[in-house]
Parts: C-alpha cells; sequence; structure tokens
C-alpha cells in the first residue's frame, strides 16, 4: 500500500493493491479527525485502477497534473 499526498501534503488516499490490480482509496477525515473510508476531496476518483504504483499515471487517472 502507498499512501497518496496532494501538493500540500494533505493525506486524500491510499494506492492498495488487490488481486493484481492497483485500486485509489479516497480518504477524508471529521473535524474530529476521525477517517472517513471513500471520502474526501477525491471521493468520485474512489477504486480508480492502476496498472502499477506510479505516480504520473495516478496522478493523470486522478485529475491532478494541473494542479
Amino acid at each position: 500500500m502507498h499512501s497518496v499526498h496532494l501538493p500540500d501534503v494533505s493525506h486524500v488516499g491510499n494506492l492498495k493493491r488487490i488481486g493484481s490490480i492497483w485500486k485509489f482509496k479516497a480518504v477524508g477525515y471529521d473535524a474530529a479527525g476521525n477517517v472517513l473510508a471513500g471520502g474526501g476531496p477525491l471521493t468520485e476518483q474512489h477504486n480508480t485502477e492502476c496498472a502499477a504504483p506510479d505516480a504520473a499515471e495516478l496522478s493523470a487517472k486522478l485529475g491532478l497534473l494541473a494542479q
């Protein structure tokens, strides 16, 4: 598993290998700091698949290249 962060270092999810597929698992946090699985700013990209844990590929698929 690999942690995924925005340029401002906020944690927005994890890249997790499930079988032979890598999937982005979005996370967010509530006001008390509890993890909200599938939440956060990248909720719409939850379960995005990647061929490998590659930062450029994942950034492109999550729409983060323009930031």
